[in-house]
């Protein structure tokens, strides 16, 4: 029993660490977008940033499936939780959201 809480909340780090970063890089690509089409200065921004969102993109669905497998999240969390990718920075609040729960689940 300890093992599995010790690996489920391995888990929940690990996911608040990509769920945080992907919101930075999504940042990240808005200013990049912001100077390459707003400012027409350059795309360095979007060409470093892209690539890096993208995976962290990844990343993070792939954390809510793990996540959601570890914690038994429902269908509909899942499905939130992979909505949350797309709008900018929702990501953290869904995580925030999950250890929230998490927190309020644990014994005292």
């Amino acid at each position: 029993m300890r093992e599995c809480r010790v690996r489920g909340w391995i888990v929940l780090r690990w996911f608040r660490v990509v769920a945080v970063a992907e919101a930075c890089s999504w940042a990240g690509l808005l200013v990049g977008m912001f100077f390459k089409y707003v400012t027409e200065t350059g795309e360095l921004g979007v060409k470093v940033f892209g690539p890096i969102h993208g995976a962290l993109f990844v990343l993070y669905a792939l954390g809510v499936v793990l996540c959601a497998r570890e914690a038994g999240w429902s269908r509909g969390t899942v499905v939130l939780g992979l909505a949350c990718a797309v709008p900018p920075f929702t990501s953290v609040w869904f995580e925030r959201r999950m250890a929230a729960r998490a927190a309020a689940a644990q014994p005292a």
